[in-house]
């Protein structure tokens, strides 16, 4: 049995056993999905019928709508912004910082993040998944400034939920109001401020 996407693509139905391909397809699809209106809103025959799939096999594979866009946000966000570990912290936090920049500011992944942020404001389905993809991403930057400790960069009175808070926040406030630039500039100076403190 095969099943044919929006792009025509023909996908071979492989059972219980996740196929690589779909699982690819089906996430590449809820990605781009975000982006667009559709009536009745983002469902998973929505996705199913983008990914070219059944939307049995979605669920085979998840719990809900909700875990497939977590999933395919968490590895978006992994994919654009990996973790770096070079031996020093300050090194590691401006690079994830600048590399967190850039992205952002690029058209597509400025419409997924805006898009998530404004369902968020209305849906608590989407205000509870923005809030498990954006745990996923101080995770990265807590491991950050963690391995800084254990490296004795930051003293041990430092409160790194607070740090990590920091960064974030500049990075929302100025994403989301405008209200100065997200560039390697701000992420030198954010770094300096962080780890001074």
């Amino acid at each position: 049995m095969t099943t044919s996407g929006s792009d025509g693509h023909r996908r071979a139905h492989t059972g219980r056993r996740r196929n690589e391909e779909a699982r690819q397809a089906i996430l590449d699809a809820a990605l781009r999905l975000l982006t667009t209106p559709h009536d009745g809103g983002l469902t998973v025959d929505v996705i199913a019928h983008e990914a070219g799939v059944g939307k049995q096999t979605i669920y085979r594979w998840w719990q809900s709508k909700g875990a497939v866009l977590l999933e395919a946000l968490t590895d978006w966000s992994d994919s654009l912004v990996p973790v770096p570990d070079t031996g020093s912290l300050r090194e590691d936090l401006c690079g994830y910082l600048a590399d967190t920049f850039r992205r952002a500011g690029e058209p597509a992944t400025a419409a997924v993040l805006r898009t998530l942020a404004a369902e968020a404001a209305r849906d608590p389905g989407t205000a509870d998944l923005f809030r498990q993809f954006t745990e996923t991403r101080r995770d990265a930057l807590h491991a950050i400034v963690r391995r800084g400790r254990e490296r004795a960069e930051l003293g041990p009175e430092l409160d790194l939920e607070l740090l990590v808070d920091q960064a974030y926040g500049l990075f929302w406030y100025r994403f989301l109001l405008g209200h100065g630039p997200l560039d390697q500039e701000t992420a030198v100076r954010l770094t300096d401020a962080l780890i001074r403190t």
